[in-house]
């Protein structure tokens, strides 16, 4: 029998689907990766905003990684919302050594403009998570937050993403331009080469969940054992189909459409 690639998703909820482990498991089960997740805090949030938070306690969190990870073999994680550092650290320890692709969504601030995670956890998250990861795909807010830096220019994208591996130590570092005016262009920076991923800007307002779709189809693809440029690449085309055809539900920015490349295959 054919192995089934898995896939494992750390992050918050969302009662309304578009992001969070919600997003994240439509995003695995459309790629036709099986996917699993653990709940750090559970999120009341909509397209509006974010009403309120729980937080997980530490032993529920480790409990659940230790319930997938003594019974289901995975091949990638990736990780959302981690709202403070003894969430962190709990996760650190349980996938130190892991050796299996490990994909950072450094959720910070919601669509919305929401704050999602404390001070001293976004200073945890530089200085010990970052060196773990294979891959950290930052929008542009999120890169400064990570370098100190103003973004302001393509170049600045690109050299965020150099200073996110060679001086935060990620192992590859995907700087997203949704927040620049043109066209939608994106840099991954593996450790050696730049590659540009470019696509036509959607004029739309429905871009609830976009940073957990985009990471979760990298997840699933690299799960699949695609190349991390031929996965972005994927994962690129997959979230652009998602905002094309994103739905104008709910009173705020509605959420992207995660089986829009069914409908475009079949037009």
């Amino acid at each position: 029998m054919k192995s089934i690639p898995c896939a494992l998703t750390i992050a918050g909820t969302d009662p309304s689907g578009g992001a969070g482990i919600q997003a994240d498991l439509k995003t695995f089960q459309e790629l036709k990766t099986y996917g699993m997740s653990v709940i750090t805090s559970v999120v009341a949030q909509n397209t509006t905003g974010v009403q309120n938070v729980h937080h997980l306690p530490v032993e529920m969190i480790e409990q659940q990684l230790d319930s997938v990870m003594t019974d289901i073999p995975f091949q990638a994680f990736k990780t959302g919302m981690i709202a403070n550092v003894d969430m962190m650290q709990a996760i650190a320890q349980k996938i130190n050594g892991l050796n299996i692709t490990y994909v950072m969504d450094p959720v910070m601030v919601a669509t919305s403009g929401d704050p999602l995670i404390a001070r001293d956890a976004r200073d945890y998250l530089r200085k010990k998570l970052l060196p773990m990861t294979s891959l950290v795909t930052p929008n542009i807010p999120e890169a400064e937050d990570i370098t100190g830096e103003k973004i302001e220019t393509l170049d600045d994208m690109k050299k965020a993403a150099n200073q996110i591996v060679h001086e935060f130590g990620a192992g590859a570092s995907l700087v997203k331009g949704g927040h620049l005016q043109g066209e939608a262009i994106d840099f991954l920076y593996d450790g050696s080469s730049i590659h540009t991923f470019s696509t036509k800007r959607i004029d739309t307002k429905n871009t609830h969940g976009t940073g957990c779709t985009y990471s979760a189809a990298i997840t699933a693809y690299l799960s699949q054992g695609d190349s991390l440029p031929v996965a972005v690449k994927k994962a690129k085309d997959y979230v652009t189909a998602a905002i094309r055809h994103s739905f104008s539900l709910g009173h705020g920015s509605g959420p992207t459409n995660h089986w829009a490349q069914h409908m475009e295959r079949v037009r």
